[in-house]
């Protein structure tokens, strides 16, 4: 499996760690606990089982015209299902929407294999992963959650990448290229 994905600028990518680790802080399912190097903050608005090419240069051309975006956070989703997802939820303007709207039809008009239908224009609900958990049991009491995810935030997507689900591997699809914040927030 393939995503597209924005990333958000580097105060936003370094604030939503911060809100990983004051969640594990308080003994909760928390994305502080998922070492991989790719994971970072993102905004998943495709996934598919190829990017050939000729849909790369398209994205590619897509995203950066379309970057920076801006957007806000505010409110907490809950998601249930075979894994529980508390996630930051993103408010997404019309630019926004326009831009996941783009991206989703040339994938849909390439050989990019079947596109997940939860990520479909108008099904689309866009969001910050906080925490994700496979047990029945994970709750994210709102007491016990940092504070600072009450007060919503003005942001901006920079970036985009492709995540290889096989590979374990990220692809820069455009915007402002830049590392990671590191695991410790510097």
């Amino acid at each position: 499996m393939r995503t597209v994905e924005l990333l958000p600028d580097a105060a936003t990518e370094l604030h939503v760690r911060q809100m990983w680790r004051g969640i594990a802080a308080a003994g909760l399912p928390s994305l502080a606990e998922h070492r991989h190097p790719t994971n970072r903050p993102h905004v998943t608005l495709a996934t598919c089982e190829e990017l050939h090419p000729p849909a790369r240069a398209e994205l590619a051309a897509i995203l950066d015209d379309g970057l920076p975006a801006p957007f806000r956070l505010d409110g907490l989703l809950r998601f249930a299902g075979r894994t529980r997802v508390l996630a930051w939820r993103v408010v997404a303007d019309a630019e926004l929407v326009e831009l996941h709207r783009r991206v989703w039809e040339v994938l849909a008009a390439t050989e990019a294999g079947r596109l997940n239908p939860l990520h479909a224009p108008g099904r689309w609900v866009p969001h910050l992963t906080l925490a994700r958990s496979r047990r029945t049991s994970a709750r994210w009491p709102e007491p016990l959650l940092p504070a600072a995810l009450c007060e919503p935030r003005e942001a901006a997507f920079t970036g985009a990448r492709s995540y290889d689900s096989t590979t374990r591997t990220v692809e820069d699809l455009g915007g402002a290229a830049r590392p990671p914040v590191d695991r410790d927030g510097r």
